[in-house]
């Protein structure tokens, strides 16, 4: 590879990844609500035309009120991120963040397919990650096509 695409894609690792660990911390940065308040702040979204808030304001506070999933997903987007910044366990990184970085876009894509900022920028993470991994085909490509013995 020529030396300006290498610098693309440390540039779009350090992206990534600065992105994801940003994304982690915040997990840890609010006080998780407890059942009641967020039963409280649902119905303030009730009406019919809020259905679209209301989903967003269940999915999330649901995950939170699991009392591990949203901390797990935080702690892994700061583990993954902080592998695929560091330069030999990059590709590690991406590879594991992929699931995480295709579950943020289905969140944008359906939940708030109307926030066209928030949209374009997951969809250019998702992007980001999968070149990501492409990059590293030759790793990984004898997993998919094994031949009969």
């Amino acid at each position: 590879m020529t030396k300006s695409i290498s610098i693309l894609f440390i540039i779009l690792r350090l992206i990534l990844g600065g992105m994801m660990i940003y994304g982690g911390i915040e997990k840890f940065e609010k006080p998780i609500p407890s059942p009641a308040e967020v039963l409280e702040k649902a119905q303030q979204f009730s009406a019919p035309e809020k259905e679209s808030t209301l989903q967003k304001v269940l999915y999330i506070s649901g995950s939170k009120q699991t009392g591990y999933y949203w901390q797990l997903l935080g702690i892994c987007e700061l583990v993954f991120g902080l592998l695929l910044i560091l330069q030999g366990t990059g590709f590690i990184g991406a590879l594991f963040l992929l699931p995480i970085t295709l579950h943020i876009f289905l969140f944008h894509l359906f939940l708030e397919a109307d926030e066209v900022w928030g949209l374009l920028k997951t969809t250019a993470l998702f992007l980001i990650n999968i070149l990501l991994v492409l990059k590293e085909k030759p790793k990984w490509k004898h997993l998919l096509w094994i031949k009969p013995v």
